[in-house]
């Protein structure tokens, strides 16, 4: 019998109540016993010397407990804050890794960046004392051109970095490419900018120091989606804490995208500063400070060229992409624009040849490090811009030259020419899937209903793939991972019968209190009401790897499933001895242990207390309890999947596209909960939709201020910019090497969305001659690349 809360249901989120009832623990509701409070004095110049910094008279101001610049931090052995990908260049020499100091010591870099701290009975007696800090700044030339960044004689971010090349790094046969262009028929070419954005989680982010002079032992509450990462770069290289004296507690996180991923400079100097000062400090950025520090995100220039015969069958890519690292290496930047970029290249498409160069520049700016979809949105926009470029100038309808190049349902398992083998896939069911929900042979009529009204229609596709849960740990660490890549797991029974499973993935807005429950409720046969998920505690997660890149389900859920195998295997055991039968006669289903071909059986249940009260047990072939560990290493990527479909309809009075309807079929594998997925898609769609017409992280070329430092000038999509969106799945191609057949789910909206809204746009404004306009897509571009045109429109 199907459990009605187990795997396939549509369960609400367990979660959501906390939530929505205000009783929901983030780190800036935790103040522990006399907690003093931090103000960071930050940088506003992008490029300066420090000369020297005066602290006179800051130190008497009201509740001011202790001050503390970089010299102090590097003088008690503080180290750089590390990156976690070492990147090699073509010549196979290692990346450029230039230090970044918690706190700046002799240069700053960008604005924002943290220069001294003061630590204050409150905040605001610690920001009134650092008004009187005097800093003496020499200012040097702002590097924020990504050409200019690389040009002769350009002003250099860092001394021991001349030139700002952090890497110059490529992938994929170049002669092979340059075979295949050199045949071909014809030959689209494209310029592309995927422009820099702003996280803009709903959570700024908080940490919290405290150190423990009777044990030795350092813990840190913050705002993080990986506790156990933060604990091993913190500990190990930067505070050299022993990781069994530092604890890191992660707890109710609101949204990430990515942003929390990394190790920031604010976590180490709050618990190095509450040791020195020996009170707990606490840290809460504000909104402004989130702009300036929070790692941003995407930030690439890009060539890209695509060979087609004449049937407009594909023949080869060709892409050289510039990406911005900023001022300094955030934990994961350099693997975003290498390794989960370059090796999507290939997208759903059978491209023979693909070649790809990227150069990582740095310059005085926020650094750069993953965002949502993290690489794979910036591969999925270079791609399908393309695709759509080559069906306009072949004459080719877009869905027809997309089906043409598929990789087909029978050449699986496909190895790409970009270093990839996807193991199973049926993109033609998403793309036929969501033509038929678009109503696509429909569109010239609504297009023609449109422009007896005055208005421009288009609609734009975009057929994405994306890499999730990478994998495996060899394999990474041979390319560069400073860090496992696996995930972990304890599953414990409790004598009643209820379960707590430990987790090394981290919600932050994936439901895993749900989701993850439905699989222990699934697999055990008991009401999803007894099963415990916590996470978020290193303290009390064995190890784990935290969630980001869409890991947590297919690498998280399969740690959980392989502890949960365990456990039944030795229940079996159990079973077996309570029953006085052989252990292979006992078979498991819907939370019972039957003696095969008898009705003698035992609950779950009854098999946990004996576990923990062995009056019945076999002692002497196994220990009590009832209490299991696993990790899952996987062996490859997952692989999710889709098509979507944008139709936007253009003003061409005041430039303004509003969004009339947006489709994705998708394939996710097998899908645990389907409520959530659709959550979870229909989310990742609007950050791609932010992306294509509202987004830009926009610097001042000559003095590198931030000239989007607020949502006065930082525009994000609201409610009533979106039509309802629909979303569907397919589940006919699950994933063939995790033990639930899961793929992903949780970015797969921002992968392709962008590229869809813009692929609308560009068809709408097509008979003005436009073949491409940059993200994004504001009124006053369009509008002015409506007035330029050549081909006025009169409404029929």
């Amino acid at each position: 019998m199907a459990n009605p809360n187990g795997i396939g249901a549509a369960v609400r989120r367990r979660e959501d109540f906390r939530f929505l009832t205000g009783q929901g623990t983030y780190t800036d509701d935790i103040d522990r016993p006399g907690q003093t409070y931090a103000y960071i004095l930050r940088s506003p110049h992008a490029h300066a010397r420090i000369r020297g910094i005066d602290l006179s008279g800051v130190s008497d101001a009201p509740g001011v407990v202790a001050i503390y610049t970089g010299q102090d931090m590097a003088a008690d052995g503080v180290k750089s804050l590390p990156c976690g990908w070492l990147i090699h260049s073509r010549d196979g020499s290692p990346m450029k890794e230039p230090a970044h100091m918690p706190l700046a010591v002799d240069k700053v870099r960008h604005v924002g960046d943290s220069v001294a701290v003061v630590i204050a009975r409150t905040r605001g007696q610690a920001q009134d004392a650092a008004e009187r800090i005097v800093v003496d700044y020499e200012e040097l030339p702002a590097v924020i051109d990504m050409n200019a960044t690389l040009a002769p004689g350009a002003t250099s971010v860092h001394d021991d970095v001349p030139g700002n090349l952090c890497y110059d790094w490529h992938l994929g046969d170049e002669a092979a490419v340059d075979a295949a262009f050199a045949k071909a028929a014809h030959v689209t070419k494209l310029d592309l900018v995927n422009q820099r954005l702003v996280p803009n989680a709903m959570e700024p982010r908080v940490a919290i120091g405290e150190y423990d002079r009777a044990t030795g032992e350092h813990t840190l509450y913050t705002t993080s989606q990986n506790p156990h990462v933060i604990r091993l770069l913190m500990g190990a290289f930067v505070l050299g804490i022993p990781e069994h004296k530092l604890r890191v507690v992660a707890p109710d996180v609101g949204g990430g995208f990515g942003s929390k991923i990394f190790h920031y400079a604010e976590e180490a100097i709050v618990t190095w500063a509450s040791r020195r000062a020996g009170v707990p400090v606490k840290w809460t950025s504000d909104r402004s400070e989130a702009f300036l520090t929070d790692a941003h995100g995407r930030d690439h220039l890009t060539h890209a060229e695509l060979a087609l015969d004449a049937d407009g069958t594909f023949l080869g890519l060709r892409v050289r992409t510039t990406a911005n690292m900023g001022a300094y290496l955030s934990t994961f930047s350099t693997s975003i624009p290498t390794y989960l970029y370059a090796t999507l290249l290939a997208g759903q498409y059978r491209t023979p040849a693909i070649y790809a160069e990227v150069k990582a520049v740095f310059t005085t700016t926020t650094p750069v490090d993953a965002y949502r979809g993290a690489g794979r949105p910036e591969a999925c926009y270079v791609i399908e811009r393309l695709v759509d470029n080559a069906a306009r100038e072949l004459g080719i309808d877009k869905a027809e030259i997309r089906r043409r190049n598929f990789i087909p349902a029978d050449a699986f398992p496909y190895a790409t020419p970009v270093a990839l083998t996807y193991d199973t896939g049926r993109f033609d069911i998403c793309l036929d899937e969501a033509l038929k929900m678009i109503d696509y042979d429909g569109f010239p009529a609504r297009r023609a209903e449109a422009k007896a009204r005055g208005k421009l229609r288009g609609i734009g596709l975009s057929s994405y793939i994306e890499a999730c849960g990478i994998a495996p740990s060899n394999v990474a660490g041979a390319l560069g991972a400073r860090a496992g890549l696996y995930e972990s797991a304890e599953v414990r029974f409790h004598p009643t019968g209820s379960v707590t499973v430990f987790t090394g993935s981290h919600s932050h807005g994936q439901s895993h209190e749900t989701t993850f429950a439905q699989i222990v409720a699934d697999k055990f046969g008991i009401p999803i009401e007894t099963v415990e998920i916590v996470h978020g505690d290193t303290a009390k997660v064995p190890f784990g790897m935290g969630s980001y890149g869409s890991r947590s389900l297919a690498v998280g859920g399969s740690a959980i499933v392989k502890a949960i195998d365990k456990v039944v295997n030795k229940a079996k055991k159990i079973a077996a001895h309570m029953l006085e039968a052989a252990e292979t006669d006992i078979e498991f289903s819907d939370g019972r242990f039957t003696v095969a071909g008898t009705d003698k059986s035992l609950g779950i249940g009854d098999i946990a207390l004996s576990a923990y009260v062995p009056h019945n047990f076999p002692l002497d072939e196994l220990e009590p309890g009832l209490d299991e560990q696993a990790f899952y290493d996987p062996k490859n990527f997952t692989y999710p999947n889709g098509t979507q479909v944008c139709e936007v309809e253009i003003d061409p009075d005041t430039g303004t596209t509003r969004i009339v309807n947006f489709v994705a079929a998708d394939d996710f594998g097998r899908v645990i909960n389907p409520m959530v997925v659709e959550g979870q898609v229909h989310g990742g769609i609007v950050q791609g939709i932010g992306q294509a017409l509202f987004e830009h992280a926009v610097y001042d070329p000559e003095s590198g201020q931030l000239l989007t430092g607020s949502y006065m000038d930082y525009c994000m999509p609201r409610a009533d910019d979106l039509p309802s969106l629909q979303v569907t799945y397919h589940e006919e191609a699950p994933c063939t090497h995790n033990p639930l057949g899961v793929k992903g789910c949780g970015e797969a909206g921002t992968i392709g969305g962008a590229a869809a809204v813009m692929n609308a746009v560009v068809d709408a404004l097509a008979e003005f001659g436009v073949g491409h306009i940059d993200m994004p897509a504001t009124p006053e571009k369009v509008w002015r690349v409506i007035q330029a045109g050549k081909m006025p429109m009169a409404a029929e």
